[in-house]
């Protein structure tokens, strides 16, 4: 097709296959060659491809009202939202919301609200994080230098401290909690000192770089923490959140109540929809007109992922993550005992991690090779850690046990190919 030759070149491209449709966990090319998308949109098609719930509702939605601005009007889908939103927060007093399009959006919004509130101006952020590619989100993304590569100096004010990514590290749990409480301490005493820091950003499972579960220990003291030193709490669940984890939000996992989350990705089911949840007492303290944007809670958007929302409810699709994710860690631990190039499996719900090394050292080359022989065969994965050599799993939550037996073969069938 003509208009491929005009795509700007700055996107980076996993695969080259023009896609005619997509039908749960597969998509179909204009050829009619199906593939298991176990990319997921990148974390976004929770629901699946077009899910006939989401899809009518996405239409339905489309005939009454495409659009009302969020600073002129309210609408039903909105507050629809809301309402679902509000029944799966684990944490009542987390009852504002405010919406957005993106994930950087949304991470722009609670740094935002969290000087406001705080009136400090620093911000904390986690080695390995990816927060969005937006001048401040590109300061605090760590994950990898291409994402700041040549659009320095960016915004001041962000310091790093360690992720608890104890197989990185090659420490116990234990000394892993110990080592990165240690050096946060030192950040608050070295280099932004708590009365000039506004919030600490986590993600509650490290998506981009490396799909990393911190140990409970340490995200509990991390809360206590920050409540002894006055800095908000900012769960980043862009990628974590809606069910990914086998849990609403990933947070739950540790019982750590942030006191801002975010989440994007899955909500809307590949609509653009990102949501910013707080406390009352913060978000009054939030300047009216300081923030906003033209299309945050969008009425189409909004829609799906009510539809998403009650979707995940009515089919169950939180008990399905958890069994799923036990027949994928299972089956991928059994191919790390045939495979010595799979360092490390582990994750939560469908944010499965598979880490391949060599000699002790990041390999590259196996994983992006597993990559393109899996997609040979049909499936479609993606790489993410610093290195590019943790090939991560992120399937629709919907994918059921036959679709993910089939994609454990053909991935054994890509290792045995590559590595055998």
């Amino acid at each position: 097709m003509p208009g491929i030759d005009h795509i700007g070149t700055v996107w980076g491209r996993a695969f080259n296959v023009m896609v005619d449709r997509g039908e749960g966990v597969y998509l179909i090319d204009t050829a009619g060659r199906r593939y298991l998308d176990f990319t997921c949109g990148i974390g976004v098609t929770s629901t699946g491809h077009a899910h006939p719930k989401v899809a009518h509702a996405i239409a339905d939605q489309a005939t009454q009202l495409i659009h009302g601005q969020a600073n002129l009007v309210y609408h039903r889908p909105m507050m629809d939202l809301i309402d679902e939103l509000s029944s799966i927060m684990a944490w009542p007093a987390l009852s504002e919301y405010f919406f957005s399009n993106s994930g950087a959006e949304i991470v722009e919004a609670a740094v935002k609200l969290a000087k406001h509130a705080t009136q400090r101006q620093n911000v904390i952020v986690f080695n390995g994080s990816f927060h969005g590619r937006t001048h401040l989100t590109m300061a605090m993304t760590t994950s990898k230098t291409i994402y700041k590569i040549g659009y320095q100096p960016l915004v001041a004010g962000i310091f790093v401290t360690p992720y608890p990514y104890a197989y990185q590290l090659k420490m116990t749990e234990a000394e892993t909690t110990a080592y990165c409480l240690r050096e946060l301490k030192r950040l608050l005493k070295s280099q932004t000192a708590p009365e000039e820091t506004a919030c600490i950003v986590v993600e509650p499972v490290l998506g981009e770089g490396g799909y990393v579960v911190p140990p409970v220990e340490f995200m509990r003291e991390l809360r206590v923490l920050c409540d002894q030193s006055g800095v908000l709490l900012v769960a980043d669940e862009v990628q974590s959140g809606v069910g990914r984890t086998g849990k609403w939000f990933a947070s739950e996992h540790f019982d750590v109540e942030p006191d801002v989350l975010i989440t994007a990705k899955g909500l809307a089911s590949g609509m653009p929809l990102s949501a910013l949840v707080t406390r009352q007492d913060l978000m009054l303290k939030w300047i009216a007109g300081s923030h906003g944007g033209t299309y945050g809670g969008n009425a189409v958007a909004c829609a799906a992922a009510v539809a998403t929302l009650r979707v995940i409810k009515e089919e169950y699709l939180l008990d399905n993550v958890n069994a799923r994710s036990e027949q994928l860690l299972a089956g991928l631990r059994r191919l790390q005992q045939d495979f010595s190039v799979i360092g490390d499996v582990r994750g939560k719900g469908l944010m499965v991690a598979t880490e391949f090394t060599r000699n002790g050292e990041p390999d590259t080359t196996t994983s992006k090779a597993v990559v393109k022989a899996a997609f040979d065969r049909g499936l479609m994965l993606l790489t993410c850690g610093t290195y590019d050599n943790v090939i991560r799993w992120i399937p629709p939550l919907v994918v059921n046990e036959q679709e993910l037996d089939e994609a454990l073969k053909i991935f054994a069938a890509a290792l045995d190919a590559v590595a055998g």
